[in-house]
């Protein structure tokens, strides 16, 4: 379904029925990289998931996002909704949104779940978001999608798992290149570490144990920032450990929400 946010029309799903669990994907993903562990969560809560400005069939307005557009995107999708409070779950892009959120709106959160994340990027990564907006406006998405699904899977899984794999493609080619590159101005801005310890609601951080996009440091530097947070590295697992090793994913997201849901 589609709600109003923010001067923008977000899709949405809801399924499931209990506490709110709310679900926010990576870069050019959408919703349904979320299938496997929203149909496991529908079971004991209510889960929405939403496709982020840019991508999937929410509007992509062209120009520049940053985070806080972004985080104040997904509070007006709660407000919309009638959601006063509830865990979020996001992975890479969807753990930046979270943190933002979590920052601007205290209170909202019970629990926080950052999977895939970092916290900061150093200035000089920069440049490489600056070559992928000028790649996308000059020659599409195409020739960023085997370079992405090589950051996103170890190369075992590739090789073994083309089905995950093609899907995933799949939302890469379809994610509308004004809505990539408005993230893409985003994401390497994001500089949250110093301010972490401002966020009081349970956390647990997520972190495959080869992802190279948002390496085990990065995870490392949040669980150190934020007062009591737990920090779980999935081995065998590259930047979508979600899709890569979901059974270890799920048991420690389940095992984490599960201990905070009451």
């Amino acid at each position: 379904m589609k709600v109003s946010s923010n001067g923008i029309e977000l899709n949405c799903t809801v399924q499931g029925s209990g506490p709110w669990v709310v679900m926010s994907h990576s870069l050019a993903c959408d919703l349904h990289m979320w299938d496997g562990q929203a149909a496991l969560l529908a079971n004991d809560y209510t889960v929405l998931r939403f496709d982020t400005r840019g991508h999937g069939e929410s509007d992509a307005p062209a120009g520049e996002y940053t985070l806080e557009m972004l985080a104040a995107d997904a509070k007006g999708l709660l407000d919309a909704l009638g959601i006063k409070s509830c865990h979020w779950v996001g992975l890479s892009m969807g753990g930046m949104i979270g943190q933002a959120f979590a920052l601007r709106y205290p209170g909202v959160f019970k629990t926080l779940v950052l999977a895939d994340t970092t916290s900061r990027y150093p200035p000089e990564a920069r440049s490489v978001w600056e070559d992928r907006i000028a790649t996308v406006h000059e020659k599409g998405m195409e020739p960023l999608v085997e370079g992405t699904l090589a950051r996103w899977f170890t190369e075992g899984f590739r090789a073994t798992h083309r089905q995950v794999c093609g899907r995933v493609a799949r939302m890469i080619r379809a994610t509308p290149v004004p809505g990539y590159a408005g993230c893409c101005h985003a994401i390497p801005k994001i500089d949250f570490t110093s301010r972490l310890n401002e966020i009081r609601c349970p956390t647990l951080v997520i972190v495959g144990e080869q992802d190279a996009g948002t390496p085990v440091e990065m995870a490392r530097e949040i669980h150190a920032a934020i007062p009591g947070s737990e920090l779980v590295v999935i081995p065998c697992a590259a930047h979508l450990s979600n899709l890569e090793q979901p059974e270890a994913f799920n048991r420690a997201l389940t095992g984490f929400l599960a201990k905070h849901a009451n």
